[in-house]
């Protein structure tokens, strides 16, 4: 093990690089294992997002285990289904979407989030890189919503949903948002509304349709940026295309409309 301080090495690579590259999280993610003291550069803590190590040098431990080398780059589509948790681990132990990725030997993580009542795609990778610039709003990588609402919105609804409504105080950014059917549910007039967001704030989607008076019943990602799979299931999942990634890739390298992929 080496003695030298991670501070010693300002042409070092940046913590959370390290571990976003070695597939541990997100950087975003790694940031909070820093601050939150979840990491130890030879021996000592850190918690210092500036820090710089050597990887090939100093000995990196996250929550006392060691940070390896990059090993293969993954891409996973998984069909997340409700009632799964969008974590690589729960204190509740809940069931989550790792529990659901069997067989995968590269240490993958979920890129962005879906939330616990919520279904549909979901990306997984080791690649911090990209995973990044798909999570980072300047990229503005769409993702495409099914929800089922109580209530027929209108198009004065309708509307109000592209151009923006205010949530927590904020206003959301505009968005596109499409009826796609209406019919009768259990508890009344039920409407199916696609909504195609750019940003990625918690239950964004949810908090807009309650926004303007069509709360969720049932919602569903069908597409992020170029990727989608009608056939997949609930709970399966599989490696990304080569077309696929390159895809991807082009979306989150610019934030340009995306050409979907079959």
């Amino acid at each position: 093990m080496s003695s030298k301080s991670p501070q010693a090495a300002p042409s070092g690579i940046r913590l959370q690089k390290i571990i976003a590259t070695a597939g541990i999280a997100s950087r975003r993610a790694a940031e909070g294992l820093i601050r939150d003291g979840r990491v130890m550069v030879n021996g000592k803590l850190v918690t210092e997002l500036g820090t710089r190590a050597d990887p090939e040098v100093d000995e990196i431990k996250v929550d006392g285990r060691r940070v390896g080398r990059a090993g293969r780059r993954r891409y996973l589509l998984l069909n997340k289904p409700r009632g799964v948790i969008t974590t690589r681990d729960d204190p509740q132990r809940r069931r989550t979407v790792m529990d659901l990725i069997t067989g995968v030997r590269e240490s993958v993580y979920p890129v962005g989030r879906l939330d616990y009542d919520s279904e549909g795609l979901l990306l997984l990778t080791n690649d911090g890189d990209l995973a990044a610039r798909l999570t980072h709003p300047r990229h503005g990588v769409e993702r495409v919503y099914q929800a089922r609402v109580r209530g027929v919105p209108s198009a004065a609804a309708l509307k109000r949903l592209a151009h923006g409504v205010n949530v927590d105080g904020r206003r959301t950014a505009p968005a596109t948002a499409r009826l796609l059917g209406a019919g009768r549910g259990q508890r009344g007039d039920q409407a199916l509304v696609q909504i195609s967001i750019r940003e990625g704030r918690n239950r964004q989607v949810r908090h807009m349709c309650e926004a303007v008076g069509h709360p969720v019943v049932r919602l569903r990602r069908v597409r992020i940026g170029p990727i989608r799979d009608q056939a997949l299931r609930p709970g399966q999942f599989r490696d990304l295309t080569a077309a696929e990634l390159r895809a991807l890739r082009r979306a989150a390298a610019d934030g340009a409309p995306e050409e979907e992929t079959s």
